[in-house]
C-alpha cells in the first residue's frame, strides 16, 4: 500500500525518454497509471498529449537534472552518449558528470530508488566472454570510451546505494526489437553498402536481448529494490545465444539481401582498427570510422552471460523469444519496404 500511496503522489522520471527503449519504458509506466516525466533533449508532442511531463534538457545541465528529480520516487536513468567512438570528455561529461549530478539530484530530493541503465561493455577485458556472470571486474582499459565512462557510472551508481536511495544497474545486450533505430540498421546499411566482412571463423556466440524483455527487466528491476536487487548489478539478455553472423544472415536473407560471406582475420580487422583510430584521431574527424579495435573485437568474440543473478533476484524470465522476435522484425521490414 505504501508503494501504491508513493506512486500516486509523485512522478517516474526517465532519462532518456524519447529514445528506443526509454519511450518503451515510458509507454509501460502509462499503461500501469503511473504519473511520467521525461528528462531528454528532443521534444515527444505525443507523449505529452498523454500527460507526461517533459523537462528539455541534456544531461551535463546540473541544475535542470536537479529539478527533474523534484516530486519523483523512482529514476530510470536510461540516457547516455553511446558510441563507439568519439572525444573521450564528451562521454565523460554525459555519462559521468551526468549521472553524478542525477544521483545528487536524488538525495536532494529524497527520491527512493534508482535504476541506472548500464551495458555488458563495462567488464570488457578484450577477451571472449562465455556465460559471463556479475563476479567479473569492472574495465578500466578499453579501446573505446563508452564502456570506460560507462563502468565509472556504474560504480558510483551502486556506491550510492543506501538505505534512504536505492540503487541498481542493469546491463542489457544489444537491445533490439521493431523501432530500434540502431543495432539493425546500421547491419542493414553497411550490408548494403558492401562493407560488412565476417570478422574472424563467424562462430562467435553473442547475446542480445528484445526490448520488451529489457523493459520487463527494468520494471522487476525497481520493485526488487525492496530485497536482495539494492547496490547490484545484473547482466539482462534473451538467454538464447545465436551465432552472431548466422543471425545476420538470416535477416538479411528473409530480406532479400545476399548473405555476408567474405571474411577478415581479427588481426587484420584490428590492425585497420587500430589504423582507423589514428587517422581519425590526427584528422579530428567528427565521423565514425569503419573498423575500430573495439567494433573488431565485438565482432569476432563471444560475448554471452549467465542469467543466474537476474532470474534469482528480480525474477527476470525473457517473455519473447529471439526466434518470435526476429520473426516480428522481418515482418516489420517487409511491411515497410512494401
Amino acid at each position: 500500500m505504501c508503494f501504491v500511496r508513493l506512486l500516486e503522489n509523485s512522478y517516474t522520471l526517465v532519462t532518456g525518454g524519447t529514445g528506443f527503449l526509454g519511450r518503451r519504458l515510458v509507454e509501460r509506466l502509462l499503461t500501469e497509471g503511473r504519473r511520467v516525466t521525461v528528462l531528454g533533449r528532443t521534444p515527444a508532442p505525443d507523449l505529452a498529449a498523454r500527460g507526461v511531463r517533459f523537462i528539455r534538457a541534456s544531461l551535463d545541465d546540473p541544475a535542470a537534472v536537479s529539478a527533474a528529480c523534484q516530486n519523483v520516487d523512482t529514476i530510470f536513468h536510461v540516457a547516455a552518449k553511446v558510441g563507439v567512438w568519439g572525444r573521450y570528455d564528451d562521454f565523460f561529461r554525459i555519462n559521468v558528470l551526468g549521472t553524478r549530478a542525477l544521483i545528487d539530484g536524488a538525495r536532494r530530493h529524497g527520491v527512493r530508488n534508482f535504476v541506472h541503465t548500464s551495458t555488458p561493455s563495462v567488464v570488457y577485458n578484450g577477451r571472449a566472454l562465455g556465460n559471463a556472470d556479475e563476479s567479473l571486474p569492472l574495465t578500466t582499459a578499453c579501446p573505446s570510451p563508452y564502456p570506460l565512462t560507462k563502468a565509472i557510472a556504474e560504480r558510483e551508481v551502486l556506491a550510492a546505494n543506501s538505505p534512504e536511495l536505492r540503487t541498481v544497474a542493469l546491463r542489457p545486450h544489444l537491445i533490439w526489437g521493431v523501432g530500434d533505430p540502431h543495432l539493425v540498421p546500421r547491419i542493414l546499411a553497411r550490408a548494403r553498402a558492401g562493407r560488412l566482412r565476417i570478422v574472424g571463423p563467424g562462430t562467435n556466440r553473442v547475446d542480445m536481448v528484445h526490448v520488451e524483455n529489457a523493459t520487463d527487466a527494468h520494471l522487476l528491476a525497481e520493485k526488487a529494490l525492496d530485497g536482495p536487487a539494492a547496490g547490484r548489478p545484473y547482466f539482462i539478455t534473451n538467454g538464447e545465444p545465436v551465432v552472431l553472423w548466422d543471425w545476420i544472415n538470416q535477416l538479411l536473407t528473409a530480406l532479400g539481401e545476399p548473405p555476408i560471406t567474405r571474411h577478415i582475420s581479427l588481426g587484420a580487422a584490428s590492425a585497420i582498427g587500430a589504423l582507423c583510430e589514428t587517422l581519425w584521431r590526427v584528422l579530428t574527424l567528427r565521423s565514425e570510422p569503419p573498423m575500430t579495435r573495439f567494433i573488431a573485437a565485438e565482432l569476432a568474440k563471444d560475448h554471452w552471460f549467465d542469467l543466474t543473478a537476474a532470474r534469482r533476484d528480480l525474477g527476470y524470465q525473457p517473455r519473447l523469444s529471439m526466434a518470435a522476435g526476429t520473426a516480428e522484425l522481418i515482418a516489420w521490414y517487409r511491411a515497410q519496404a512494401g
